[in-house]
């Protein structure tokens, strides 16, 4: 999962992405690692994990990861190529979701780069060149088929999904305020709009306004009213709490969160909502070598969920031996839930639940 983090000049998105991306750091089984200057690894908290390592005695955990994609600074003109807007669309293109960090704190000592402390306008400063740049796209991709639906009739209910989706461009609105079907979602989906990728609103809040997520900010209440109208989510962190947070030990940390009066940090309320944002679970393969999840779209069969591990796990799917991590853990041991009757053998058909530890069955 790639989530890229978007913002203007001093909102604390560079802030957030060190913090980030120090917290990847301090897992010892998979570590943080950098594979360009601006992509982080961090690995997606899971406490199921360890608990499975410590009942199958396993050498090792491998936890699912998230890329973090701290995107190029952005001014007005983007879409037109002004500044680093090219690099920054581009970047955006690769993503799964965005995280759009707003900034929400008053802080004379630091300098907005249109004067005053405004959400509603910061979102739709970048909003804006995302909607400009699908609109471009869009309209040249309109007069392309509707050429060739004079000749071929079955491009006409995408020449008309097209036309709806440019008038709502016109008006400045993103794609996704669009009530799309699921065939007209997956109509549009080679076109990679950029106002169609789902976002999350980080409202970034100062010390003071965190103990309570901000409930009493007037900033993060305007930027969830916009939310509703968006399918969107939004988050609450303080960026510079989490560069704190970051490099303190684990045991330390949930001191210290307990202290604000957090229940976890902002980084795993993130990556919660990410998962929630894009319909993904989590399901669990465990041995003696290692324990691991694995990140797949809710919904997902069991031979397609198998086909994340390998391909040929798909291609010669048997059945999948499968038995619930709250049962299991329950039962004490694999062997124990197997004579409970709670390990169930299932068919291509069946339909993987998170924690479902899954042992699969292929002959290629």
């Amino acid at each position: 999962m790639k989530l890229g983090i978007v913002g203007l000049p001093n909102v604390g998105k560079s802030t957030l992405f060190n913090a980030i991306t120090q917290a990847g750091a301090e897992s010892a089984n998979y570590p943080f690692c950098t594979i360009e200057p601006n992509v982080g690894v961090v690995a997606v908290p899971d406490h199921r994990l360890n608990v499975l390592r410590d009942l199958y005695q396993s050498e090792k955990v491998i936890p699912a990861a998230i890329e973090f994609y701290d995107i190029a600074g952005l001014v007005r003109g983007a879409s037109k190529g002004e500044g680093l807007g090219n690099k920054f669309l581009s970047h955006i293109r690769e993503v799964s979701s965005i995280l759009h960090v707003v900034r929400c704190f008053e802080d004379s000592n630091i300098t907005h780069v249109d004067g005053n402390v405004n959400p509603l306008r910061d979102i739709e400063t970048i909003n804006l060149e995302l909607v400009f740049s699908d609109l471009e796209m869009v309209e040249k991709r309109i007069q392309k088929q509707e050429k060739l639906a004079k000749s071929d009739k079955s491009l006409l209910p995408e020449v008309d999904l097209l036309k709806r989706i440019k008038e709502t461009l016109e008006e400045g609105k993103s794609v996704r305020t669009l009530d799309l079907t699921d065939e007209e979602n997956k109509m549009i989906k080679d076109f990679n709009l950029l106002s169609s990728k789902p976002i999350i609103y980080v409202t970034n809040v100062d010390e003071n306004d965190i103990h309570n997520l901000g409930a009493d900010n007037p900033h993060v209440a305007k930027v969830k009213e916009l939310a509703a109208t968006e399918n969107a989510e939004v988050v609450t962190i303080c960026a510079k709490i989490e560069a704190e947070i970051s490099e303190l030990e684990e045991d330390e940390k949930q001191l210290f969160l307990e202290e604000l009066g957090l229940k976890e940090s902002g980084l795993d309320r993130l990556i919660k909502a990410s998962y929630s944002l894009l319909g993904l679970i989590s399901y669990l393969t465990a041995g003696p070598k290692e324990v691991r999840a694995w990140t797949i779209k809710n919904g997902l069969k069991a031979p397609q969920a198998a086909g994340k591990i390998h391909t040929d796990f798909e291609r010669g799917f048997i059945r999948a031996e499968i038995v619930a991590y709250d049962d299991l853990i329950s039962s004490g041991s694999y062997s124990a839930a197997k004579e409970k009757g709670l390990v169930r053998l299932e068919g291509k058909e069946y339909i993987v639940k998170d924690g479902d530890v899954i042992l699969f069955r292929f002959n290629v």
